[in-house]
Formats: C-alpha cells, sequence, structure tokens
C-alpha cells in the first residue's frame, strides 16, 4: 500500500473518530447529564440512571419513594425535562420494589383493569382497584389520570407497585359530504 493511500486511510479515521467521540461527549455531557440531574432533583424520585437516549426517546431508570404520588411525579419530570428532550418523547422505567401478594392482587385485577383500558371506560379502574382492596386485606390501591396516562399505585406495607398505562386519545373521524 503506498504511503498517500495509507495517509487518507489514517485521516478518515481519526476524523471519524474525533467526529463521532465528539458527539458522544456532546450527547452525554450537555444533553443526558442536566436530563438525568433535573430527574433527580424532581420531588418524589430517590435516584435516577442514566439516560438511554435514541432518536426518537430518551428512557430513563428511576427509583420512586414509596409514597410518591405517580402522577406528581409524572408532571414535574416532564416540566422539568421537555425544554431537553428536543421533541424526543420520555420515558420513565420505574425499578419496582412490590412484593409476592401485591403481584397477586395486581394479577387478580389485570383482566378487568384491561377491559376498561381497552373500552375507554375509565371510570370502572378505580371500582376494580377498590375490589382489590376489599379482597386483600391491608393493600391501599390508588388510581389517577391526566391526558396521556392511567396511573396506578399498590400498596402494601413497605411494597410498593407503580403502573403506567398509556391512553390512546379518541380519533375523530372525518365524514364526507356524499
Amino acid at each position: 500500500m503506498s504511503k498517500r493511500i495509507m495517509a487518507i486511510i489514517l485521516t478518515a479515521a481519526a476524523s471519524a473518530l474525533v467526529l463521532f467521540g465528539g458527539w458522544f461527549v456532546y450527547e452525554r455531557s450537555v444533553v443526558a447529564a442536566p436530563i438525568q440531574k433535573a430527574i433527580t432533583a424532581s420531588e418524589g424520585i430517590i435516584s435516577a440512571g442514566a439516560p438511554d437516549m435514541t432518536s426518537d426517546k430518551v428512557t430513563i431508570e428511576v427509583t420512586l419513594e414509596a409514597d410518591a404520588r405517580l402522577r406528581s411525579v409524572y408532571e414535574s419530570v416532564k416540566k422539568q425535562v421537555q425544554p431537553m428532550l428536543n421533541g424526543r418523547e420520555l420515558v420513565l422505567d420505574i425499578k419496582q420494589q412490590p412484593s409476592e401478594r401485591l403481584d397477586e392482587a395486581w394479577s387478580a385485577a389485570l383482566f378487568d383493569i384491561a377491559e376498561a383500558m381497552e373500552t375507554k371506560h375509565y371510570s370502572q379502574i378505580p371500582e376494580s382497584l377498590q375490589a382489590i382492596s376489599d379482597r386483600y386485606d391491608g393493600i391501599q390501591a390508588v388510581s389517577e389520570m391526566d391526558d396521556t396516562n392511567v396511573y396506578i399505585t399498590l400498596r402494601d406495607g413497605e411494597s410498593t407497585k407503580f403502573v403506567v398505562l398509556p391512553r390512546t386519545p379518541s380519533k375523530l373521524e372525518v365524514w364526507t359530504n356524499a
């Protein structure tokens, strides 16, 4: 191989290394670190992991306080982080600390809740959760809702299970004048 070709290959490799290395450092220090810091500072959050960033979404694992209000946490985080997302979707991956009893209670109510979500009869969800509280002594079930999600929290002493169910907005159909 001639020296000229070797120089071109080395220059291209060095340029690619600087370009992608610089992009990686920028992405981690200028974008990801402030997002992680803002999420960690939000009320109800104990810790937040490093964001996993793609071109369309930012996923971050969080640990919530046992008494955290899930809807408030989401609203707070969205408000803090929205300007930094550059149009990407924020996905919070909540680290769970449930018990076998909470998992059993959630499984018992899952069919009713899935049906309520599918049929968009959201008012049935609190009824299903009340049935959990009645059936499983000591389990507290709380549901909240906003424009985008249904938030469910199950508590049993020190154990907590957080569930976020995305709502699909109703679509308006366009009728043609025929």
